[in-house]
């Protein structure tokens, strides 16, 4: 082949190349021409999902397609995580949840994902997180379930995950408590558990808003005291730690720039949905807290170097 032959051939290439990235990006400029999947990877009817049936409506009405919500319930929100992980970065797999199982799960348990499987789009609130119980318990604070927890060894609470699980083991063990966990796909499913009295005490996602006169909150699970909970004190004024609260819009690894700079524009307008508006901050009391991708995939980093650290430390 002579050199001229070999300069055609290596122009021609680059033509053809050119021609794919601009149709490729063209293609994504109409982002999105289908119906968007959101995966929410917890049971129907807890918090999480309550509210995606309604955001999803406001976020869709942005884009200009539907955005679907299926759920994916289990491992605490491993097995949709999974799910997204394996999904092509093409925007049309999204997922609604909480941080913990983008972070903690892949820390402690045997999953199919790591942290740097996700690119993290946008934070829409912070969950509510608490320690409840039934309003007719016996403990009308704190310190009261944590004084019956130790003359009565072995009362049961709800967890939904593996960091509420490992955040309330920690508290018996500063305590020299003994409890016994019982593992929960949700909110959906420790609600009736608690309401029946088959369970002493629960961690609380944010759902327990949803059952105001049934429910009592008695302490914080984030770094600080509820707004709708202001006596409940938060657990980091007694032991220094506290549960990551984020909510959040996550996609697969590698989602291009231009569709996560589209896709957190949609989610930036659909918070200030009002029936949206409505459920979040009326009804389920979570703050509005509408975070872009860089600065949330910044504090996601943080979140997880320390969760890390804590990790390391108790192993």
């Amino acid at each position: 082949m002579t050199k001229a032959t070999t300069y055609g051939a290596g122009v021609a290439t680059l033509i053809a190349l050119s021609m794919g990235l601009a149709l490729t990006t063209a293609a994504r400029a109409d982002y999105p021409e289908k119906p968007v999947t959101m995966v929410v990877p917890y049971s129907a009817g807890g918090s999480t999902e309550t509210l995606a049936r309604v955001f999803s409506k406001a976020l869709g009405d942005e884009l200009g397609q539907p955005v679907i919500v299926k759920t994916r319930p289990g491992g605490g929100g491993a097995v949709g995580s999974t799910e997204l992980a394996a999904a092509e970065a093409d925007g049309y797999t999204i997922m609604l949840s909480g941080s913990d199982p983008l972070t903690w799960t892949p820390l402690t348990l045997s999953v199919e994902y790591a942290f740097d499987s996700f690119t993290f789009v946008s934070q829409i609130s912070e969950y509510q997180q608490a320690i409840i119980v039934r309003a007719d318990s016996p403990d009308q604070t704190f310190d009261d379930l944590l004084a019956r927890s130790k003359a009565n060894p072995g009362l049961t609470y709800a967890d939904q995950n593996a960091m509420s699980r490992a955040f309330i083991e920690y508290i018996g063990n500063e305590e020299g408590i003994d409890w016994t966990g019982v593992p929960t796909a949700g909110g959906g499913e420790m609600v009736p558990l608690l309401l029946a009295g088959k369970i002493d005490f629960a961690w609380s996602g944010g759902i327990h808003s949803r059952y105001g006169d049934q429910m009592r909150v008695l302490a914080s699970m984030n770094a600080d005291r509820l707004a709708a909970s202001p006596d409940a004190p938060s657990v980091s004024e007694k032991y220094g730690i506290a549960m990551p609260g984020h909510m959040l819009i996550t996609g697969p690894k590698g989602l291009p720039d231009d569709i996560v700079a589209k896709l957190s524009a949609a989610v930036q307008a659909a918070t200030k949905n009002e029936e949206y508006l409505g459920l979040l901050e009326g009804k389920l009391l979570f703050p509005s807290k509408y975070r872009g991708s860089a600065e949330l995939t910044v504090d996601m980093e943080t979140t997880y170097a320390n969760l890390k650290k804590i990790v390391e430390a108790t192993q």
